[in-house]
């Protein structure tokens, strides 16, 4: 899949936020699924863009968000995610990777046009990324075991409608990269 981008949401996080607690234990158990997939990307030379909130911090760069993260309350949770030297980092401010970000032009500059979108929040950043890949007429993957939410009834609900709505192809196992 010459056209393949994973994109990795705010898995650079320090877990300080008010619903913290209820994402470590859904963050705790995507995590494996994301590290695997993060490997078999790499090693096929597939692109991986991080899309990280920048937490209100906005003279941040991606070595702030890392440090940041990594001395957050999980860093058992940030350092299995980190970025490589290779890896694609794009700071965003809302729930989309898209919104005011130059994410679509850097993934048309490689002629992406398939993305699979892995982390957190499924109800909220993730949902809203597919969304926003939907109407860019990208084709989206979601390995749901790679993604974490708060409220596990709003994440089934937002993975049905990237299926259903926007044509998201969602797979529990490995993803043909």
């Amino acid at each position: 899949m010459d056209n393949t981008a994973v994109v990795v949401i705010d898995m650079l996080n320090p877990y300080r936020h008010q619903d913290a607690d209820l994402l470590v234990p859904s963050v705790r158990t995507a995590l494996p699924a994301v590290v695997r997939l993060l490997s078999t990307a790499r090693e096929a030379q597939v692109p991986v863009v991080y899309a990280n909130d920048n937490f209100g911090q906005w003279r941040s760069h991606h070595g702030e968000i890392i440090d940041i993260s990594i001395a957050g309350e999980h860093p058992e949770l940030v350092e299995p995610v980190l970025p490589d030297e290779e890896d694609l980092f794009v700071v965003k401010a809302r729930h989309s990777v898209f919104y005011e970000t130059p994410l679509a032009y850097l993934l048309g500059t490689m002629d992406i046009t398939r993305l699979v979108l892995v982390g957190q929040v499924t109800e909220q950043c993730v949902l809203y990324s597919a969304l926003d890949a939907h109407i860019r007429h990208l084709d989206v993957v979601v390995p749901t075991n790679a993604v974490a939410h708060i409220h596990a009834g709003l994440a089934d609900a937002a993975l049905r409608m990237m299926e259903r709505n926007m044509g998201a192809r969602l797979t529990d196992g490995p993803v043909p990269l």
